[in-house]
């Protein structure tokens, strides 16, 4: 293959590294010590990748967790321009400032679909088993020089608006990654298991449309409770959905995965666990009210949530 998803791991792990740079080289920060060292444990998971012993990988976790839980990540000093600054900027670039945000779908469904074949020299152009992962590494970097171009910036710029960003999401950047992760220690511990007993035992699944229901609602509750898709994919869907819908009534398993992790996204929109989704913005935007965010949402979560339980249950045998 010529574009590999690791590829993208090392600029992801780069980038962190650049950003621990910045923050210790920032006297204005009054714990650039710790700040530093939180980002640059982050890139060491990245750069190291697999070659990192699961032990070590996990004790980078929980220093990295002690850290921020004594408050040992904060917010420095970036060289912002003026709200002055930053209107006339706006004016002058109008709506082209949509097209880096466009460019990401953009890219990403192109390199899954039309160049997910394409080989060169006898190789995959893409990562035949993370195409679209790769792909989207592409639009997000082809968005970056785009960017640039746009308003006449530096590489370097981009990297100072990074570490501007990222501090602000702060410890909330490593929550998707450390549930995601969680889910599968769930998974492993045989929480599926125990929660296929608890179902099985109090709730009637002798009708196709509860076990569906049951599924998907058990989905979005255990995102709400854990904060993450991910975590709580491998829960429900080996405790429902693997033994109760493909086991019992014939589903078809992708159709099962596909609607199950839409079903925990709903979750994801309607719980503050989810910070760095729902809690990060309404500090970035200011808003008075913290779950002004999850508010707005809840007017979605829920129609969809209900839609994919009747889709589920008129797909499940197909």
């Amino acid at each position: 293959m010529i574009i590999a998803l690791d590829y993208f791991y090392y600029v992801l792990g780069a980038l962190l590294l650049a950003v621990a740079g910045m923050a210790l080289r920032d006297a204005h920060n009054p714990k650039r010590h710790s700040s530093a060292l939180f980002w640059a444990l982050y890139a060491v998971v990245y750069l190291a990748g697999e070659q990192l012993p699961p032990m070590a990988a996990g004790v980078l976790m929980v220093v990295m967790a002690l850290i921020a839980g004594f408050g040992g990540v904060t917010l420095g000093r970036y060289g912002e321009r003026t709200p002055e600054q930053r209107r006339d900027s706006a004016t002058r670039l109008g709506h082209k400032l949509l097209l880096p945000a466009l460019a990401i779908p953009l890219v990403t469904v192109l390199g899954a679909t039309l160049l997910k074949d394409v080989q060169i020299d006898g190789g995959f152009l893409f990562d035949p088993k993370n195409v679209t992962l790769a792909s989207l590494g592409c639009g997000s970097l082809i968005a970056v020089l785009i960017a640039c171009l746009l308003t006449r910036a530096t590489p370097l710029q981009a990297v100072r608006e990074a570490r501007r960003l990222v501090d602000h999401l702060g410890w909330a950047v490593v929550l998707p990654h450390m549930l995601a992760v969680l889910g599968l220690l769930f998974a492993e511990a045989g929480m599926g298991k125990a929660v296929a007993h608890v179902v099985t035992s109090y709730i009637a699944m002798d009708s196709k449309l509860v076990a569906v229901a049951v599924y998907c609602l058990g989905m979005a509750l255990f995102t709400i409770i854990m904060g993450n898709g991910f975590a709580a994919f491998p829960v429900i869907a080996g405790g429902v959905g693997v033994p109760v819908l493909v086991g019992v009534y014939g589903a078809n398993p992708a159709v099962m995965a596909a609607i199950g992790m839409f079903s925990a996204y709903c979750g994801t929109l309607m719980t503050p666990m989810a910070a760095n989704f729902n809690i990060v913005p309404a500090a970035l935007l200011a808003l008075p009210d913290k779950n002004a965010v999850i508010k707005a949402q809840i007017a979605t979560a829920l129609p969809v949530l209900l839609a994919n339980i009747a889709l589920l249950y008129f797909l499940l045998d197909m």
